[in-house]
């Protein structure tokens, strides 16, 4: 990569990055660990009573439990929530302002914790909320790095998820240090002072705007530039030329956000999110609880049970990659990579398999929750993690090989937005285990490993979409059709696309032109013959799929080829 950025640069990047996830960006989700260290510390103590039977020992502290449950609930909510805003700041503005508003919002979170007192309780709710936010937005501008290490992209991804998980067990170390007499104002103090490296990474390690893929050659990032123009003449992007006209313009995928989103694929890989993503939370929000009812109010088996799960957190880390793994298979080994559509089918195939696996692990792990007895429990914080650290890991890859890179950030913020609102149960859930159920969850975990089953629909739909040939419909990926036959890079059993002529143009069937487009002066058809040799695939270029009617495309916006025998995409020309 002469000119570029070099692979010690890129490595750095990469590895300040996995330091980054690892040590700030999902803090919020080692709650446990934290909330022993603010009832030491007397935080909402107001709300304990004196049990209302003799046969209790000590307060009654339900009441204490359900407002940490709330703080947990709404911060978890934001972290999700207001991914969407921030995702569409990082598609529009870039990684700079994205990684300023998070630095600014992860700094006035940890300074309100650190001056927090158990009179000003009611800091811990904005607290957390900007805390979460802010880390949601620092793994989202990080998650582009994958991108530098092509054939490692997946794995890399899921690698700072997994990160991401881990850095839940910084409110574990928070824990051990205040049991050893240092104060938390001291710790939190530190955190913003972190903010310091955040911004160095920022402006020296990290593009101004994205970081774009497939990577161009002599691609540079970084430094006070924060240049985006790469090489002489060069601009970040892919330059293609539709061969016998003389236009170059830049591959632009064609499909809007509203379309990627009013997908079925788009819709179900949300449900298959938001079912796992509420499952994880409710445990997460009610582990202290949990540990204290099955150990009946001991105070060190909640202490070792609390430091044993914030441990495994640790390894989310070690999870994650093995389902980058998964997602990457077919790039390994000796048979040569499929490019083009074809590499495009290959990942989603993958893919299928990890959104598979990543729902068995959540089974599990539902049914070990599920099980009312206290050593149980460590194979349930084990399974925990490995499902976690999978599910969050997948569920960026998945947007990232599925969808236009352009509309991932906006895609991404939608998806963890759209899942805080299902997430938003976990409170009523929280509330009927605390009330009717008389602090018994044994019914409501029943009852959520039924829910769990509906999120093995995404990988069905997926799979039937791959299989009847019509997978473009949901990923909506019509340009990588135009760069496969406008740059030649077609299958060996097919030849490179040919004029067309006016007898092909008249085999496009089921589509009127609408005036307005200008009729044959802005529209032609690419002519590709089928791999069997028995006819030709014709692909018909128009200035922008866009001024199509609906009722002349269809919701999918396809046309009806009876020569193929099957829907073809529109390819948008610019």
């Amino acid at each position: 990569m002469a000119g570029g950025a070099g692979l010690a640069k890129r490595l750095c990047t990469f590895v300040s990055g996995l330091l980054e996830c690892g040590a700030f960006c999902g803090i919020i989700f080692g709650w446990a660990s934290l909330v022993f260290v603010l009832k030491e510390l007397g935080y909402f103590q107001w709300l304990c009573e004196p049990p209302i039977s003799n046969v209790t020992q000590g307060l009654d502290c339900s009441a204490q439990d359900e407002q940490f449950s709330l703080v947990f609930t709404i911060g978890s909510f934001m972290n999700n929530f207001m991914t969407f805003p921030m995702g569409v700041i990082f598609d529009r503005f870039g990684t700079l302002a994205a990684r300023l508003i998070a630095i600014s919002l992860y700094a006035g979170g940890t300074l309100l914790v650190a001056f927090s007192t158990p009179e000003l309780a009611v800091l811990l709710f904005p607290a957390m909320s900007m805390l979460s936010v802010g880390g949601i937005l620092l793994i989202l501008t990080n998650m582009q790095v994958g991108n530098l290490f092509g054939k490692y992209r997946s794995i890399i991804i899921t690698l700072y998820n997994g990160a991401f998980d881990s850095s839940s067990a910084i409110f574990l170390i928070v824990k051990l240090l205040y049991a050893q007499g240092l104060s938390l104002r001291a710790m939190f103090l530190f955190l913003a002072a972190c903010s310091a490296w955040h911004l160095l990474r920022t402006l020296f390690l990290m593009p101004r705007t994205r970081i774009p893929y497939p990577l161009p050659l002599a691609y540079n990032y970084g430094g006070w530039g924060l240049g985006v123009l790469v090489g002489r003449g060069q601009r970040v992007g892919v330059a293609i030329q539709v061969k016998g006209s003389g236009h170059t313009g830049e591959a632009h995928p064609g499909m809007s956000f509203r379309a990627c989103v009013c997908s079925w694929l788009f819709a179900w890989h949300v449900a298959w999110l938001s079912v796992m993503q509420l499952r994880h939370y409710l445990f997460i929000g009610t582990l202290n609880p949990l540990l204290e009812r099955l150990s009946h109010g001991d105070p060190n088996a909640v202490s070792t049970y609390t430091n044993a799960f914030a441990f495994t957190q640790l390894c989310g880390v070690l999870c994650a990659p093995w389902n980058g793994l998964i997602l990457d298979w077919h790039k390994r080994g000796k048979h040569h990579r499929p490019e083009g559509a074809w590499g495009a089918l290959a990942d989603l195939r993958a893919a299928v398999v990890s959104l598979v696996v990543t729902v068995v692990q959540c089974l599990l792990f539902s049914v070990c929750a599920a099980v009312p007895v206290l050593p149980v429990q460590f194979a349930t914080f084990v399974l925990q993690v490995i499902s976690r650290s999978f599910l969050y890991g997948g569920n960026a890859a998945f947007l990232a090989i599925a969808f236009p890179l352009q509309h991932f950030g906006k895609l991404y913020g939608l998806a963890m937005a759209l899942s805080a609102l299902v997430a938003l149960l976990q409170y009523p859930c929280v509330t009927l285990v605390q009330g009717p159920l008389h602090g018994d969850p044994f019914y409501v975990n029943l009852g959520l490993i039924a829910v769990v089953l509906v999120a093995f629909i995404s990988p069905v739909v997926v799979a039937r979409g791959i299989a009847s040939g019509s997978v473009c419909t949901f990923t909506m990926w019509s340009c990588l059709l135009l760069a496969l036959a406008l740059l030649g890079t077609v299958p060996p059993s097919c030849s490179a696309p040919v004029s067309p002529t006016s007898e092909e143009t008249e085999m496009v069937t089921g589509l009127e032109v609408p005036e307005e487009d200008g009729g044959e002066s802005n529209t032609r058809v690419l002519s590709v013959p089928k791999a069997d040799g028995t006819g030709t695939c014709h692909y018909y270029v128009v200035n922008t799929c866009m001024t199509f009617h609906q009722a002349q495309v269809g919701w999918d916006g396809y046309w009806n080829s009876l020569n193929c025998g099957k829907r073809l995409p529109f390819i948008c020309e610019a």
